[in-house]
Protein backbone atom coordinates (compact mmCIF):
# COMPACT_ATOMS: atom_id res chain seq x y z
CA UNK A 1 0.00 0.00 0.00
CA UNK A 2 3.00 2.35 0.10
CA UNK A 3 4.21 2.65 -3.11
CA UNK A 4 2.99 1.73 -6.76
CA UNK A 5 2.93 -1.47 -8.69
CA UNK A 6 6.10 -1.26 -10.27
CA UNK A 7 8.08 0.09 -7.98
CA UNK A 8 7.26 -3.19 -5.72
CA UNK A 9 7.61 -5.39 -8.59
CA UNK A 10 11.04 -3.75 -9.14
CA UNK A 11 12.06 -3.91 -5.86
CA UNK A 12 11.06 -8.05 -5.62
CA UNK A 13 13.60 -8.53 -8.66
CA UNK A 14 16.62 -6.34 -6.73
CA UNK A 15 16.08 -8.52 -4.17
CA UNK A 16 14.83 -5.63 -1.81
CA UNK A 17 11.20 -7.15 -1.43
CA UNK A 18 11.10 -11.39 -1.38
CA UNK A 19 9.24 -13.23 -4.05
CA UNK A 20 6.33 -14.72 -2.81
CA UNK A 21 6.28 -18.01 -1.02
CA UNK A 22 4.32 -19.83 -3.94
CA UNK A 23 7.67 -19.24 -6.23
CA UNK A 24 9.97 -20.88 -3.37
CA UNK A 25 6.88 -24.38 -3.63
CA UNK A 26 6.79 -24.01 -7.46
CA UNK A 27 10.74 -23.34 -8.58
CA UNK A 28 9.95 -20.42 -10.63
CA UNK A 29 10.83 -16.82 -9.79
CA UNK A 30 9.73 -13.23 -11.00
CA UNK A 31 12.72 -12.15 -13.73
CA UNK A 32 11.06 -8.66 -15.21
CA UNK A 33 9.00 -5.77 -14.62
CA UNK A 34 8.17 -2.53 -16.29
CA UNK A 35 5.12 -0.36 -16.94
CA UNK A 36 2.17 -3.12 -18.49
CA UNK A 37 4.52 -5.90 -18.41
CA UNK A 38 5.82 -8.94 -16.46
CA UNK A 39 7.97 -11.61 -16.75
CA UNK A 40 8.12 -15.16 -15.04
CA UNK A 41 10.94 -17.66 -15.19
CA UNK A 42 10.56 -21.30 -14.47
CA UNK A 43 12.19 -24.77 -15.17
CA UNK A 44 9.69 -27.44 -15.38
CA UNK A 45 11.20 -30.43 -13.00
CA UNK A 46 9.80 -34.33 -12.60
CA UNK A 47 8.46 -32.72 -9.23
CA UNK A 48 5.70 -30.87 -11.31
CA UNK A 49 4.72 -34.27 -13.03
CA UNK A 50 0.84 -35.47 -12.87
CA UNK A 51 0.09 -39.33 -13.15
CA UNK A 52 0.77 -39.18 -17.26
CA UNK A 53 3.90 -38.58 -17.32
CA UNK A 54 4.10 -34.73 -18.33
CA UNK A 55 4.07 -31.17 -16.18
CA UNK A 56 0.74 -30.89 -14.02
CA UNK A 57 -0.87 -27.88 -15.87
CA UNK A 58 -1.00 -26.17 -12.62
CA UNK A 59 2.71 -25.63 -13.30
CA UNK A 60 1.88 -23.60 -16.74
CA UNK A 61 -1.66 -21.99 -15.09
CA UNK A 62 0.32 -20.65 -11.98
CA UNK A 63 3.36 -19.01 -14.28
CA UNK A 64 0.38 -17.56 -16.51
CA UNK A 65 -1.54 -16.23 -13.83
CA UNK A 66 1.44 -14.73 -11.78
CA UNK A 67 2.89 -12.98 -15.38
CA UNK A 68 -0.79 -11.49 -15.80
CA UNK A 69 -1.35 -10.10 -13.03
CA UNK A 70 1.52 -8.42 -11.81
CA UNK A 71 1.17 -6.78 -15.64
CA UNK A 72 -2.09 -5.25 -14.23
CA UNK A 73 0.02 -4.47 -10.93
CA UNK A 74 2.49 -2.66 -12.48
CA UNK A 75 -0.49 -0.01 -13.61
CA UNK A 76 -1.47 0.27 -9.97
CA UNK A 77 -1.01 3.84 -7.66
CA UNK A 78 0.02 3.80 -3.95
CA UNK A 79 -3.31 2.70 -2.37
CA UNK A 80 -4.88 0.50 -4.98
CA UNK A 81 -5.40 -3.14 -5.02
CA UNK A 82 -6.23 -6.26 -7.52
CA UNK A 83 -7.30 -9.44 -7.59
CA UNK A 84 -7.80 -11.96 -10.65
CA UNK A 85 -11.64 -12.65 -11.62
CA UNK A 86 -11.30 -14.81 -14.54
CA UNK A 87 -8.00 -16.88 -15.76
CA UNK A 88 -8.38 -18.33 -19.50
CA UNK A 89 -5.73 -20.93 -20.17
CA UNK A 90 -4.82 -22.71 -23.61
CA UNK A 91 -2.49 -25.40 -23.65
CA UNK A 92 -1.03 -26.13 -27.09
CA UNK A 93 1.62 -28.71 -26.50
CA UNK A 94 2.99 -30.60 -23.23
CA UNK A 95 5.78 -29.71 -20.99
CA UNK A 96 8.26 -32.09 -19.66
CA UNK A 97 11.23 -31.77 -17.38
CA UNK A 98 13.36 -31.83 -20.82
CA UNK A 99 11.95 -28.72 -21.69
CA UNK A 100 14.11 -26.30 -20.36
CA UNK A 101 13.73 -22.77 -19.14
CA UNK A 102 10.29 -21.35 -19.44
CA UNK A 103 8.88 -17.84 -19.56
CA UNK A 104 5.55 -16.24 -18.99
CA UNK A 105 5.32 -13.04 -20.34
CA UNK A 106 2.12 -10.96 -19.32
CA UNK A 107 1.37 -7.20 -21.52
CA UNK A 108 -1.84 -5.22 -20.19
CA UNK A 109 -4.62 -5.08 -22.66
CA UNK A 110 -6.65 -2.94 -20.65
CA UNK A 111 -6.54 -0.89 -17.77
CA UNK A 112 -9.84 1.08 -16.17
CA UNK A 113 -10.58 2.40 -13.10
CA UNK A 114 -12.02 -1.03 -11.65
CA UNK A 115 -11.08 -3.76 -14.04
CA UNK A 116 -8.51 -4.33 -15.77
CA UNK A 117 -6.91 -7.18 -19.04
CA UNK A 118 -3.91 -8.41 -19.71
CA UNK A 119 -3.02 -11.73 -21.77
CA UNK A 120 0.20 -13.81 -22.36
CA UNK A 121 2.50 -16.56 -23.27
CA UNK A 122 4.55 -19.33 -21.99
CA UNK A 123 7.36 -20.12 -24.32
CA UNK A 124 10.90 -22.00 -24.15
CA UNK A 125 14.31 -20.37 -24.50
CA UNK A 126 13.78 -20.98 -28.86
CA UNK A 127 10.41 -19.10 -28.05
CA UNK A 128 8.17 -22.12 -28.38
CA UNK A 129 4.77 -21.68 -27.58
CA UNK A 130 3.78 -24.14 -24.85
CA UNK A 131 0.45 -21.88 -23.43
CA UNK A 132 -1.05 -18.96 -23.66
CA UNK A 133 -3.52 -17.07 -21.41
CA UNK A 134 -5.89 -14.26 -20.79
CA UNK A 135 -7.22 -12.39 -17.43
CA UNK A 136 -9.47 -9.77 -16.26
CA UNK A 137 -8.55 -9.10 -12.64
CA UNK A 138 -10.89 -6.56 -10.43
CA UNK A 139 -8.92 -3.32 -9.34
CA UNK A 140 -9.92 -1.59 -5.80
CA UNK A 141 -8.54 0.68 -2.96
CA UNK A 142 -6.10 -1.76 -0.95
CA UNK A 143 -7.36 -1.89 2.85
CA UNK A 144 -4.85 -1.94 5.64
CA UNK A 145 -3.54 -5.15 6.85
Amino acid sequence: MSRSGLSFLTDMIAGRVPQPPICATLGFHLAEASQGFACFEGLPEQRHYNPIGTVHGGFAATLLDSALGCAIFTTLDKGEAWTTLELKLNMVRPITEGTGLLRAEGRIIHRGRTVATSDGTLKDGAGKLYAHATTTCMIFPAKPA
